[in-house]
C-alpha cells in the first residue's frame, strides 16, 4: 500500500522552453537543478549521489549522449568538476512508468489558445512517478506543438476543462485571467447531503499542513472564498456546484470536508487515507465542469465544458 501523493526529488521543470539550452523532447521539458554547496569533485558524482535510485551505467549515458548541460548551454562530462551554485539541465526519465488507462480529449483549440477535458487520474504536468503519462506531455506528442503550456493546474485526482496556450509569449496573458480572477470557474462534487441553507459562501485561511501535501485552515484573514450550492439531491447524497472565487491548492476539498461534506472518494481530506497510487476503483467526485471567460487577445467571450459528469 501507499499513500496516493506522488513522492519523489523535488526538481524544477523548465515551465518556459525557450529559457532552457535544452530543447523539449518527446513532448518533456528539460529538468534544472541548481547544484548546493558539497565536496563533490565532479558534477557526476553528485548526480550519482542525487539519484542514488537510478541505474549507474544509465546516468553515464546521459552524460555521454551529451543531454546534462549548464545554464549558459556548456555540455558536461562525466570528468566536469562539480561547481557549487551552478545550475544544471537534464532530461528526466522514468523506468516502468505506470500506464493510466483514461484518454484526455481535445475540445477546442485555435492559434493561440488549447482547451482539454483531463480525466481523472492523470496529472496535468510530470510529477512524482508520472513523466510521459502527464496532461501536457501527452497534448504535446499528440498535436506536435512543443510550445504548449499550461496555464493552471488541476489536482491529478480531479477531472476537467484545463487551458494550455500554444505559445510561450502568450502564457503570461491568459494565467492572469486566473491570478487576477477574471476567469469563472465552476466545479461539480458529490458530497454527503446536509441539512444548511444554500446557496452557502464558505471564507477561511488557508496555510500547509502536515504532511506537506496537505493544506488546512487556520485562524486569520480570509484567503480563500467558495460559493457552494446544491444542483441534484440523491438520498445520502447531493451533486453541488461549486465556484471558487480564490484558487488555493485544494480549497474545494478542504472547504467541503470543514462543512462535515468530504468529497466522495477524498483520500487527503478530512482524513488521509492510504490506497494504491494504481487503484482506478474510486476516482474522486471533483470535475471541473466549465470555464468562461473573455479572450485576452480577441476580446471574444469564451465558454468550455467538460465532457465527464459524476
Amino acid at each position: 500500500m501507499v499513500i496516493t501523493k506522488d513522492f519523489g526529488i523535488k526538481l524544477s521543470p523548465q515551465d518556459k522552453s525557450k529559457d532552457s539550452p535544452l530543447p523539449v523532447k518527446n513532448g518533456v521539458s528539460p529538468t534544472c537543478l541548481w547544484l548546493p554547496e558539497g565536496d563533490w569533485s565532479t558534477v557526476f558524482e553528485f548526480f550519482l549521489q542525487k539519484f542514488s535510485h537510478l541505474n549507474k551505467d544509465e546516468c553515464a549515458r546521459r552524460f555521454q549522449r551529451n543531454e546534462v548541460v549548464t545554464a549558459s548551454g556548456r555540455i558536461l562530462s562525466i570528468d566536469s568538476t562539480y561547481l557549487s551554485g551552478e545550475h544544471i539541465y537534464f532530461y528526466r526519465e522514468i523506468e516502468d512508468e505506470p500506464e493510466i488507462p483514461f484518454e484526455e480529449r481535445i475540445i477546442y483549440q485555435n492559434e493561440s489558445i488549447l482547451v482539454a477535458d483531463k480525466p481523472h487520474f492523470l496529472p496535468v504536468a510530470p510529477t512524482g512517478r508520472y513523466l510521459r503519462q502527464s496532461l501536457l506531455v501527452r497534448l504535446r506528442q499528440k498535436t506536435g506543438l512543443d510550445t504548449l503550456e499550461l496555464c493552471h493546474r488541476l489536482d491529478r485526482e480531479t477531472a476537467g476543462v484545463v487551458l494550455l496556450t500554444k505559445k510561450a509569449s502568450l502564457r503570461a496573458d491568459y494565467h492572469a485571467l486566473f491570478s487576477e480572477r477574471k476567469i469563472s470557474k465552476i466545479y461539480h462534487a458529490v458530497a454527503p447531503t446536509v441539512e444548511m441553507q444554500f446557496p452557502f459562501c464558505k471564507k477561511s485561511r488557508f496555510e500547509k499542513g502536515e504532511p506537506f501535501f496537505r493544506m488546512k485552515e487556520v485562524e486569520g484573514e480570509p484567503n480563500s472564498e467558495t460559493h457552494i450550492d446544491v444542483m441534484q439531491r440523491r438520498g445520502n447524497e447531493t451533486l453541488y456546484k461549486l465556484s471558487p472565487v480564490t484558487g488555493k491548492k485544494h480549497q474545494l476539498r478542504v472547504h467541503m470536508a470543514s462543512l462535515n461534506m468530504a468529497i466522495k472518494n477524498d483520500v487527503f481530506y478530512p482524513d488521509l487515507i492510504e490506497k494504491d497510487i494504481e487503484d482506478y476503483s474510486s476516482p474522486l467526485q471533483l470535475l471541473a465542469k466549465s470555464i468562461e471567460f473573455i479572450d485576452p487577445i480577441s476580446q471574444e467571450k469564451l465558454f468550455f465544458e467538460s465532457h465527464f459528469s459524476l
